[in-house]
């Protein structure tokens, strides 16, 4: 016999979203109105880790910086398709783990093709 679920079981959850928005708007507005409104020209300055800015701020950036970063959130991001592997290990049997070595090896592939293009090489 399935379970089923009607609109109605779906009530409590619709009711705290609908809390949760009313609490943000609420406090926005608020702190908004009630909030001081000095303005100065300190306060206008930018201001970051207590060091006062300099120079322009669209100077150039190397792009193995950005690339390197984006080479990590790619690698990490994968690593969480891991996790549920890991969970249903048993379950899965040897098809799940030939599908894992599978990936696994399409991301040694990658990993392997990235160090043989110098992609992570700093001058």
């Amino acid at each position: 016999m399935p379970i089923t679920s009607t609109p109605v079981d779906f009530l409590p959850i619709a009711l705290m979203f609908i809390v949760a928005i009313g609490f943000v708007a609420t406090t926005l507005f608020v702190t908004h109105k009630l909030g001081p409104k000095h303005s100065s020209k300190i306060k206008e300055e930018a201001f970051e880790c207590g060091i006062e800015s300099q120079g322009n701020a669209r100077t150039p950036f190397s792009i193995k910086y950005f690339l390197v970063a984006i080479l990590f959130v790619l690698f990490d991001v994968e690593v969480i398709f891991m996790y549920p592997w890991a969970v249903n290990f048993k379950q899965l049997g040897l098809t799940g783990f030939v599908e894992m070595l599978t990936f696994v090896a399409f991301l040694l592939i990658g990993f392997y093709y990235i160090i043989k293009k110098g992609a992570l090489k700093w001058e």
